[in-house]
């Protein structure tokens, strides 16, 4: 069963990519007393990942925070070091790279997708979430393939 509207963050031990280093973070802390922006992709340096999924949120960044969004975290299944890479190469400092290495927050978040007929393994889905204060405001899941519904442009038409 995935998170819906309402649910509360599972608690989850994540990675946040930092110029310093990984440094751990439990998700139920560092999405408490704050709205933020959540948006998964299947990995970084992938196609659509990284041709639209990661500069529209780059792009639509300032205008997210206008429309009352604290903070803008991407997550996928990768470690610290390949989203830091990702997020220096074409990303942003406006966005917060949450590593999921070993996918335990998308199985927590019933957003797991296996991606093993491509050589992926298990990855988590793509999709975004609207989280304020530790609780589901929005959930945008994409089918597979497609890539609509999980865009900031989406979100932002939401909020």
């Amino acid at each position: 069963m995935s998170i819906s509207v309402g649910d509360k963050i599972p608690d989850v031990k994540l990675v946040k990519a930092t110029a310093e280093g990984p440094q751990p973070v439990q998700s139920a802390e560092y999405f408490a007393g704050r709205r933020i922006a959540l948006f998964s992709v299947p990995g970084a340096f992938t196609p659509t990942c990284s041709a639209r999924h990661l500069p529209g949120f780059v792009e639509k960044s300032d205008e997210l925070a206008a429309k009352g969004i604290d903070e803008i975290a991407c997550t996928a299944v990768n470690d610290a070091f390949v989203l830091g890479a990702w997020n220096k190469s074409g990303g942003s400092d406006a966005i917060t790279m949450l590593a999921d290495g070993n996918g335990d927050f998308a199985a927590a978040l019933g957003l797991e997708m296996d991606g093993s007929a491509f050589g992926m393994g298990k990855r988590g889905q793509r999709f975004s979430l609207v989280v304020n204060d530790g609780v589901v405001e929005h959930v945008n899941v994409e089918a597979p393939g497609d890539f609509n519904v999980s865009s900031a442009e989406y979100m932002l038409g939401q909020l």
